[in-house]
């Protein structure tokens, strides 16, 4: 995937021999020798991704960092920190102040290059998250709850250990887990399931066979069902076995000798962008169930009622069959408004609603269309079961009046129903006109009644 990526160092040297390297995996690049101009060419040129030295003339890289991460268009930008200190606490600092990796000069070629390109996937799915202001969500605190990081295949001593470590740093639970019970696909139940895996590919003094057996071990987690959303990190013994991680689907690959506290954070930033994709998946539910349903009454609303429709009159067609469509409307509503008020006509609606989606199979489409107008279609029925059910949709509201809670007051309901049999091959649109004929002839005939009209043809 082709990016363009800025490169941020004091030597020139350096700045062409990486630019040289991404060019021949078909990569833009753009190139800064300081950090005022790093900053400056975020904003205006754009980068998909950042590479950045810490040793800068003008600022130091941890500086750059923070300002990237304090500007809101800059924010998620990914970031790369690559340095020759091999200092435990300088890559910490880089770690705290907003990097996305830290490697150390001179970078492997094939660990850069798989960093990068995981780095790119993890942000394209950004490109199309819910603008704020089109999500009714508020927004919640990254950690709420406590996560579960389970420690995977790691050996009898080296588990324990490095499970102490981190329960002194982190906010989460931390649990040792064997290959077997990672990969059960029956856990208990929900909260069973871990945040994050982090799964050791150093044993055996990071042998291949026990590197390759971590590297299966990732693959199978990432395509299990029960772990699709969890993060999935890697203890790795060498460049190269945390270069194919990545290219594997990995989310960390931490290379072995990093501190508990670097390993701690990289966790713990695993599990908080795992909790900010479930959030903006939640919010892109919502978003589709608002757009499709009645926000009062919670039916599907006229939009989606036509699509389901014109998909229902598609399969009545291809079994030649009759496609059965009511327009129902509740009588008198006006006079329920102007006597009782508008909030006790509200609990008209969602009562009737209630009742009428009470008397209706799941395969059935019952839609509010308008202010007090449903749909129903019906598939599968014969104009007499139709007829049948219309009646006994009109008896469930007349039956027993609607009693408000709070109001003091119980409205007497009923309502009308058109009904037309659309044979196959007839338009969703025609349909609902006949209905609709057969509707105001059962208004002016006194209401409270099932006029079955011509059949849509």
């Amino acid at each position: 995937m082709a990016a363009r990526i800025l490169i941020v160092d004091d030597v020139a040297t350096n700045r062409i021999v990486l630019k040289v390297r991404l060019a021949s995996v078909c990569h833009d690049t753009v190139l800064a020798g300081d950090g005022r101009s790093a900053l400056r060419l975020m904003r205006d040129s754009a980068p998909d991704l950042v590479l950045l030295d810490l040793n800068l003339p003008d600022m130091d890289g941890c500086d750059v960092l923070r300002s990237l991460r304090a500007d809101p268009a800059t924010r998620d930008l990914p970031v790369i920190v690559h340095t020759a200190t091999t200092s435990a606490a300088a890559r910490f600092a880089a770690f705290e102040a907003g990097a996305d990796d830290v490697l150390t000069k001179p970078v492997d070629d094939h660990l850069l290059l798989a960093r990068i390109r995981s780095l790119l996937r993890r942000r394209e799915p950004t490109d199309t998250t819910t603008p704020p202001e089109f999500t009714l969500q508020e927004a919640s605190t990254p950690f709420d709850w406590p996560g579960l990081i389970a420690l995977t295949d790691f050996s009898k001593t080296a588990g324990p250990t490095l499970r102490t470590d981190l329960a002194a740093l982190l906010p989460h639970q931390i649990a040792l887990w064997d290959r077997e019970m990672a990969l059960a696909a029956d856990l208990p139940d929900a909260s069973a399931q871990p945040d994050a895996f982090l799964i050791d590919a150093t044993g055996g003094n990071g042998s291949a066979d026990h590197t390759a057996s971590a590297l299966r071990l990732l693959s199978e987690l990432r395509a299990a069902p029960a772990h699709r959303h969890a993060g999935l990190a890697l203890l790795a013994a060498t460049p190269d076995a945390a270069a194919m991680a990545y290219d594997l689907g990995v989310d960390e690959a931490i290379v072995q000798g990093s501190t508990p506290a670097e390993i701690a954070h990289r966790l713990h930033g695993l599990i908080a962008r795992g909790r900010a994709a479930a959030s903006r998946r939640s919010a892109l539910r919502d978003n589709i169930r608002l757009a499709l349903t009645d926000p009062l009454t919670g039916l599907f609303n006229r939009r989606y009622a036509l699509r389901r429709m014109g998909e229902m009159a598609v399969d009545s067609a291809l079994r030649a069959a009759s496609l059965a469509v009511m327009i129902v409307d509740i009588d008198r509503f006006k006079t329920v408004n102007d006597r009782h008020g508008h909030a006790t006509g509200d609990a008209v609606l969602v009562e009737v609603s209630s009742r009428l989606r009470l008397q209706l199979g799941d395969a059935d489409l019952l839609a509010r269309i308008g202010g007090e107008e449903f749909l129903i279609a019906l598939s599968r029925r014969t104009p007499a079961e139709a007829q049948a059910l219309a009646q006994r949709l009109c008896a469930a509201i007349s039956d027993r009046p609607v009693t408000v809670a709070g109001a003091g007051a119980s409205v007497p309901v009923s309502i009308s129903i058109g009904l037309a049999m659309a044979r196959p091959g007839t338009l969703p649109d025609e349909a609902m006109e006949s209905a609709d004929r057969a509707l105001r002839a059962a208004k002016t005939q006194g209401r409270n009644r099932v006029i079955m009209g011509s059949s849509a043809a």
